[in-house]
């Protein structure tokens, strides 16, 4: 099931993204995940429009929007590959339309798995916080 978000969601969303960060981003060093889970609590979550995914009542991902930018995209790894993701961006573009996203150059993970639902790059550029490339990726198609 997926649901809107609240407020006692929050330690959840952050220890699921937590775990699929370091699954999807291990190029990335302690400092900067520590401080994108403090950015998560007070920035991120609090700002963004987001939908949590669950499992008999209990979160196992979430999409967090922007406008029509998916600023998150995560889910428990031992849930991977069961279509959860693609549900969830299914959810939003049905309400928003064509979506974009960033996501690291390294994040094969997430790149296989945008490049599956349609999307396309269409920028780059060089991320202040972790010296990593980024894409911006654009959906042509879904």
């Amino acid at each position: 099931m997926i649901r809107n978000f609240v407020p006692r969601d929050t330690e959840a969303l952050v220890a699921i993204w937590q775990q699929a960060s370091l699954l999807a981003h291990p190029f990335l060093d302690d400092q900067f995940f520590a401080q994108e889970a403090s950015n998560m609590r007070e920035i991120y979550l609090p700002n963004a429009a987001t939908w949590v995914a669950t499992d008999h009542d209990c979160p196992i991902g979430f999409i967090a929007m922007i406008g029509t930018e998916i600023g998150g995209l995560f889910l428990l790894p031992a849930f991977h590959g069961r279509g959860i993701g693609r549900a969830m961006v299914d959810h939003v573009a049905r309400e928003l339309g064509k979506l974009q996203v960033e996501v690291f150059e390294k994040n094969a993970l997430g790149r296989r798995f945008y490049h599956s639902y349609g999307f396309t790059e269409i920028d780059r550029y060089l991320h202040e916080g972790s010296g990593e490339t980024m894409l911006r990726l654009a959906q042509v198609s879904s």
